[in-house]
């Protein structure tokens, strides 16, 4: 996979993701900015079953976008 740009509208707020995959330890992890922000790293988390931004500032995601991204690049990995 290589990177990828997507549309998101999650509760009625546009969003234009960027997502960058790279190995680390043997694991594929995403490098992800939204709207030209900055970058947010996102890994699998096997307690959640899904995706998740691991980073100092992933706080600053909105909930409900964190989970659409997560789906979307589920969705695009294992498609």
């Amino acid at each position: 996979m290589q990177e990828q740009s997507f549309e998101l509208l999650v509760d009625g707020v546009p969003y234009e993701v960027k997502a960058t995959p790279f190995e680390f330890n043997s694991e594929t992890r995403f490098s992800v900015t939204y709207n030209g922000g900055g970058e947010h790293i996102f890994t699998w988390d096997s307690s959640l079953g899904r995706l998740t931004a691991i980073d100092a500032e992933a706080i600053e995601i909105p909930d409900d976008l964190e989970v659409a991204i997560a789906r979307k690049l589920q969705s695009l990995t294992f498609a």
